[in-house]
């Protein structure tokens, strides 16, 4: 069982999942600011490696990724970031990350060291499932799950691909267009749920636009987990290590969410 399935073992726990930027707002913040989300309640930590196109991501993450860029962070230095939050620490740790990123890197050898940095998950937003078998083939063997997307207008062909190549977890888009904080989720998403339900149990976790406690807890009542990205890259932006606002936020998130699985 990866770590990534062993969050999901207590099916009344739901998962708390976030997003920051790999060398954003630097390196040492990165893995400070990981630790503490991992100590503050999260299950699960979702690492952006910087892009120049990042067309899922709104302007909060985009900014973030620039910076990363130009502070010369690149895909071999998430990896090296990875292993040192590893190091410290027993939090599954996923990848989001883009296509063009992957192949460059080789994506049998992109996976291998995933394996041996102790990396437990991808995301690729830009990769529909079965597009590139060769990643989901490489990710099996090395032990790495892949998450794959559904979202508000997905088909159920879409969702049926989706069911049978994701492993870990699904991630479900709460509305349409790219990440970014919200006041609403799609009015269909609780239907759309209902039928991923109904093709498969891999556990589903809601991202896009989460941005504090009452919509965690509306998500984590449709779903197994929720996860949030662009409100605490706002919160870092803002604050700075030692990121006191942002733990005192996740034990919020983590008590309203808690209070969702009872």
């Amino acid at each position: 069982m990866s770590r990534i399935s062993t969050v999901f073992q207590h099916k009344k726990h739901k998962a708390l999942i976030a997003y920051i930027t790999a060398g954003y707002p630097d390196i040492e913040a990165t893995v400070e600011a990981a630790l503490l989300l991992a100590g503050s309640g999260c299950d699960i930590i979702e690492l952006g490696i910087p892009f120049s196109d990042p067309m899922a991501d709104g302007l909060t993450i985009q900014h973030s990724s620039h910076l990363a860029l130009l502070n010369g962070v690149t895909t071999k230095t998430c990896f090296d970031i990875a292993l040192r939050i590893r190091s410290k620490s027993d939090v599954p740790l996923v990848f989001m990350t883009y296509l063009n990123p992957v192949i460059s890197y080789g994506v049998e050898k992109f996976c291998a060291d995933c394996a041996s940095k102790a990396v437990d998950g991808l995301i690729i937003p830009d990769l529909p499932p079965g597009e590139l078998p060769g990643l989901d083939t490489s990710a099996k063997k090395h032990g790495i799950d892949t998450i794959y997307f559904v979202a508000p207008n997905s088909s159920q062909e879409r969702i049926r691909k989706v069911a049978h190549s994701s492993s870990g977890f699904i991630y479900m888009v709460s509305v349409m267009g790219v990440t970014g904080v919200r006041n609403s989720f799609s009015s269909g998403l609780g239907a759309v749920i209902s039928n991923v339900r109904k093709v498969t149990d891999i556990p589903l976790c809601i991202g896009f636009g989460i941005a504090g406690p009452q919509q965690a807890a509306e998500a984590a009542a449709l779903a197994d987990g929720v996860i949030i990205g662009s409100r605490i890259i706002q919160i870092m932006e803002k604050e700075g290590p030692p990121y006191r606002e942002l733990g005192d936020f996740i034990r919020q998130i983590r008590k309203s969410i808690d209070g969702a699985g009872v």
